[in-house]
């Protein structure tokens, strides 16, 4: 239970940080407003996305990573 309503906070501030990330990116790029500007914008935070969770993979499991591999070279 506890993990659905955290979840649920969860995508409360990720719809809150998605508006305000927009409404930068249309400040910072107001003639990017169209298509164009949606696919950067998504694209970007599609790679900040991906490399976040990336490195809470590597933090919270260390059997990834590079200890991982020098455990195996050994």
């Amino acid at each position: 239970m506890v993990t659905l309503i955290v979840s649920s906070f969860g995508l409360v501030m990720a719809l809150a940080w998605n508006d305000a990330i927009q409404s930068f990116f249309n400040i910072v790029f107001p003639k990017a407003g169209g298509l164009v500007g949606k696919f950067i914008y998504a694209i970007l935070i599609t790679v900040i996305v991906v490399s976040f969770s990336s490195q809470l993979k590597t933090f919270f499991d260390p059997t990834e990573g590079p200890t991982k591999q020098k455990k195996d070279q050994q």
